[in-house]
């Protein structure tokens, strides 16, 4: 009775401790990973209240195996080739020289080649826990450099598996180092087993289990396949997490793909964030007492070997100078992985654990640098921007307008060539000093300056004008524009262009008077003219635009009230063909005499919904067949 106290005395401990610190490390920026690895350092080599740091840390290893999980439902073939070049380009280029670079430099240092190669290829990886949350806080997760280092991150976390492979392969005591062809065979057979059974058994399964209606069936069939297909990789003589990404992937174009990543998330986030806490409790304090200055020399030099790498790399991949300097900065530090690495290096023996405690050392370090790294990389950024505007002088005398345009891009003058058409005069704004010149060739009239400061806009005629309209191509520029206009002049009108539908919806809660997606209107232009070419009669085919664009306007009012996932009923997703019980041609003959309004066009259509549900069909948003009166 006194053990199984004791036990709930430490299970209750290890909650309490990474609560309390999982949210302090969050509130002041350093990330939840950083406060489960201070509790366990607190809980256990500072305070003694828990001693078996190794138990721990081997139950938190399955909150790895769920990650990669995940990591391998996220990982569907369209994704993976839309951005080939970077994930395989980029992404393997960064992990294979700085892995080889950080790797020769351990081994001069008078490791092992085993050793070194873990070392390196531990290293190489960035966090990326605190990548895509410090890309997600600042609104950067769409732009170029944060596809460039999402793509980057993802082909670290596809590179673990491999690497957690190699370790039993390189340890100097494993019974692995002699393999058998029997041994390669059972392997083989084990993972083409695997990927069989998932792409012939696991649907069917799940759509069996689904029609059952019982959620925790569900969660327990998610839980089997996960630890199931860990544990038969386990028994091939590969790792565990190996298993489960393959799972993940086979699963990842499943329509139960969602159903399973919540049931798998809340699991994955708690044992994660215990694993970590185990990594604490089994930091030899001893050696860091004794090798604090190998740590605190070790891990800036380590980030900016990483930085500069990163720098070069992402320009050879056709990154600008501002993108390759924020994802160099953005991905310097070492990562979560290389705890699991050195963990598991350690535990084969591959180093010594005082090696392993030394490594996970200069990884904490590095990301609790992080912040550091990416605010000096912004600054850089800021300071250069400053040094170009140094090449022009802001000079604004004429500036002053009913219209202060901000942003001269592709979008920006198109909307400049609208308004100077109509005889309004517009004082434009620009802070690219070569895009000034281009257009002062063509006879424009640019202000240089940047809209993100108050003296320019002040200086630009802001007081007096109308209307801003903010063109600008960055989705963060945009916002820190339209946040200072709406904190020091309110009155102002702001029309903005968005980058999204996201982005819209985020302007609309900034309270902007006007926005529109950059690509809306050409898009619904270029389908309205596929549908001329394809032989709809032109009036016809300006109804359809006219309805589309009506139901995307109310859908996008809907998402801006109940949230981003309201409203799909009201998109097409197929083609519908007329159901018995509408008459095509009476359909047709209405739509044809309800005029040019979009209005009555949709009452029409509005009208056909209810037949279409008495089949007992779900209605897919609302659509008619249309066709030509020379057709009928």
């Amino acid at each position: 009775m006194e053990h199984a106290n004791t036990q709930f005395l430490e299970i209750v401990l290890l909650l309490g401790g990474g609560i309390v610190a999982g949210t302090l490390f969050k509130r002041i920026g350093l990330g939840t990973v950083l406060g489960y690895l201070a509790a366990g350092i607190a809980m256990g080599p500072l305070l003694g209240l828990i001693r078996d740091g190794e138990k721990i840390l081997h139950i938190g290893e399955l909150g790895v195996v769920f990650l990669l999980f995940i990591i391998g439902l996220e990982l569907k073939l369209s994704r993976l080739w839309a951005l080939r070049r970077q994930i395989f380009g980029l992404g393997a280029a960064q992990v294979i020289v700085t892995g080889a670079l950080i790797g020769s430099a351990a081994f001069l240092m008078g490791f092992s080649v085993p050793a070194a190669l873990v070392i390196g290829s531990g290293l190489a990886l960035s966090s990326t826990a605190f990548g895509l949350q410090i890309l997600e806080e600042q609104g950067e997760t769409n732009t170029r450099h944060g596809q460039a280092a999402f793509s980057v991150l993802l082909f670290q976390d596809l590179a673990v598996v491999p690497i957690l492979a190699m370790i039993p392969f390189l340890a100097p005591y494993s019974s692995d180092t002699e393999i058998s062809l029997a041994q390669i065979a059972i392997s083989a057979a084990a993972v083409v087993g695997l990927i069989v059974g998932g792409r012939f058994l696991l649907n069917p399964l799940f759509r069996i289990m689904a029609s059952a209606g019982a959620r925790e069936v569900m969660l327990g069939a998610a839980l089997f396949v996960v630890l199931g297909s860990a544990m038969l990789m386990a028994a091939a003589g590969f790792s565990m997490a190996m298993g489960a990404f393959i799972a993940g992937v086979l699963l990842a174009e499943s329509s139960y793909r969602h159903e399973l990543e919540a049931n798998i998330e809340p699991f994955r986030g708690l044992l994660l964030g215990l694993f970590f806490i185990g990594v604490g409790l089994s930091i030899d304090l001893d050696v860091l007492a004794s090798d604090w200055l190998v740590i605190l020399l070790a891990a800036p030099m380590m980030m900016a070997t990483k930085a500069a790498l990163l720098y070069g790399l992402s320009r050879i991949f056709g990154e600008g100078h501002e993108s390759a300097l924020r994802v160099s900065a953005l991905l310097s530090q070492a990562g979560e992985f290389g705890f699991v690495i050195f963990s598991a290096a350690a535990a084969d023996r591959v180093f010594s654990a005082e090696v392993s405690s030394l490594l996970i050392a200069i990884t904490t370090l590095s990301m609790a640098l992080t912040p550091l790294s990416t605010y000096l990389a912004t600054l850089a950024i800021s300071r250069g921007e400053d040094e170009d505007e140094e090449q022009m002088d802001e000079d604004f005398a004429g500036a002053g307008s009913d219209v202060l345009l901000i942003g001269f891009s592709r979008f920006g003058q198109i909307v400049a060539q609208v308004l100077l058409s109509s005889g309004r005069d517009v004082t434009i704004l620009d802070s690219s000093a070569e895009r000034i010149r281009t257009a002062t060739n063509f006879g424009f009239r640019i202000f240089f300056g940047s809209g993100m400061r108050k003296d320019v806009l002040e200086a630009a005629g802001i007081r007096r004008a109308k209307l801003v309209a903010i063109c600008t191509n960055k989705q963060e520029t945009t916002n820190r524009i339209v946040d200072l206009i709406r904190e020091e002049f309110p009155n102002v009108k702001l029309y903005v262009r968005a980058y999204d539908r996201v982005h819209a919806l985020a302007l609309r809660a900034r309270g902007v008077d006007y926005e529109i997606r950059e690509t809306a209107e050409s898009a619904l232009a270029f389908g309205g003219a596929t549908l001329t070419s394809l032989g709809v009669e032109e009036t016809l085919s300006r109804r359809i635009v006219d309805d589309v664009r009506r139901r995307d306007a109310q859908r996008l009012k809907l998402q801006e009230s109940e949230g981003y996932s309201a409203g799909a009923d009201m998109m097409v997703t197929r083609a519908v063909q007329p159901e018995p019980l509408v008459e095509p041609h009476a359909a047709l003959q209405a739509v044809e005499n309800a005029g040019d309004g979009s209005e009555r066009l949709g009452e029409v259509i509005d009208e056909t919904a209810p037949l279409r549900r008495r089949r007992g069909r779900p209605f897919q948003g609302r659509r008619l067949s249309f066709r030509k009166k020379a057709e009928r």
